[in-house]
This record gives C-alpha cells, sequence and structure tokens, in this order.
C-alpha cells in the first residue's frame, strides 16, 4: 500500500526537525565543555564568530583559505607565560558541476596559535602525502634532513634554509616523529598549529601543551640580538 504523499511530507519534516534538536544539543554540549576546558587551562571563552582573527593572521595558509572565514568558539589568554589562542576555523569553497549548477562547501578545522617576542621568516611543517609527494615529482622540492625518517614523515618548507635547520635539530625531528599528525608554520611572530577537523574539548589542553613545548624547543640562539 502506497504512503500518502502528506504522511511521507511529515515522516520528512519530522526527520528534519529530529536531525536539527539533535546537532543544537551537540552544538551545545560542546561548547559548555570548551567553556569548561577554558577554565581549567586559565583562559577565555568567546562563542560568536570572530572575522578579525583570521584577517589578522591570513598570512598563515591554513587561515588564507576559500571565502567567509571566520574563527568561532575562541580559547584564549596566557598559558605558561606565552599568549595563546585556540578556535575552531571556518572557510567556504564552490565548485560546478557539467551542467554549471554551483555547490558551496563549508570546511572546519581546528587552530592554535602562539605570539612569541621575535619575528622570523615563514617555516612550514606538515606530514608528508600523497599531494606533497606528486609536489616533489613536479619540482616542488622540500628541505631534507640528515634523519631520513624524518625527512620522509614530514615536508619541510622555508626560503631560509638556515632557519629551517635551526628549528628543526635533533630533538625537534625527534618530538615530530613521536607526534606525527602535527601540521606547523612559523610566520612574523607567530607559531601556528592546526588540524583539519574539529577538535574534542578533551583534546585542546594537551594540543596546548604541544604548542608550549614546540616553543620551548626552538633554540635560545635564535632569540639573541
Amino acid at each position: 500500500m502506497p504512503v500518502p504523499p502528506f504522511l511521507l511530507f511529515a515522516l520528512v519534516a519530522a526527520l528534519v526537525i529530529a536531525v536539527a534538536i539533535f546537532s543544537h544539543l551537540r552544538e551545545s554540549k560542546r561548547r559548555e565543555a570548551l567553556r569548561r576546558a577554558a577554565s581549567a587551562s586559565g583562559l577565555t571563552y568567546h562563542l560568536g564568530r570572530n572575522y578579525a582573527i583570521p584577517d589578522t593572521y591570513r598570512f598563515l595558509n591554513p587561515l588564507g583559505q576559500g571565502r567567509n572565514r571566520y574563527a568561532f568558539n575562541v580559547l584564549e589568554g596566557v598559558c605558561e607565560g606565552c599568549p595563546v589562542q585556540a578556535f575552531d576555523f571556518h572557510y567556504e569553497t564552490e565548485s560546478t558541476d557539467s551542467r554549471g549548477r554551483r555547490t558551496t562547501h563549508h570546511h572546519y578545522s581546528s587552530f592554535f596559535l602562539l605570539e612569541q617576542e621575535k619575528f622570523f621568516p615563514e617555516l612550514r611543517i606538515y606530514p608528508e602525502g600523497l599531494l606533497s609527494r606528486l609536489g616533489q615529482m613536479l619540482g616542488f622540492d622540500d628541505i631534507d634532513f640528515e634523519s631520513v625518517e624524518f625527512s620522509r614523515a614530514f615536508v619541510v618548507r622555508s626560503r631560509d634554509r638556515k632557519f629551517a635547520y635551526d628549528v628543526c635539530h635533533t630533538r625537534m625531528m625527534e618530538y615530530l616523529l613521536e607526534h606525527r599528525d602535527l601540521s606547523l608554520e612559523i610566520e612574523g611572530r607567530c607559531v601556528a598549529m592546526s588540524f583539519d577537523r574539529r577538535l574534542k574539548p578533551e583534546e585542546i589542553p594537551g594540543r596546548l601543551n604541544q604548542l608550549i613545548e614546540i616553543r620551548r624547543l626552538f633554540p635560545e640562539y635564535l632569540y639573541r640580538g
């Protein structure tokens, strides 16, 4: 027996409402967990969209992508004597199919930012992947190190090779090999760490500690003079 159209419509409407309620409750629960994470780390929490953060730091590659860029669920303050921010990040891209129909894609990630006292040239360190291997085949080479394991695991790119070697010393390479999911960018006064997903609130304190630990691994002679 076929389902009457009005009943089918009612079922679809009920499903849409149920999904919306579930999403709202899930986000409310996440926001409350983020507030607790901020409090535990001695940071302040801001819920709303923040367009100024991506605009201020748009020179960092992950924050310069797409359009309609904004930070939200921002945690900020001082951690271990360093000004830090941790936030969810959103941007949009568009694609067009063979019929000319446009689709908007929403991208979400987690971002951690530490400001230090001195300016440095751009240095990017991120896990080796298929795209980076293809790039190397096309001539976009990265910097290699004495550690073959590290060179195979991470892509390191900088116009200042000496600075790259200064930062990627033995202890730093060992640390990164123990945490192979880290993607780092250093530029200006910023040390940034990004993830291509929204992290669980309980992950944030540990990730902030990783960011502080990475900063501590910078050779002190880089800050002299």
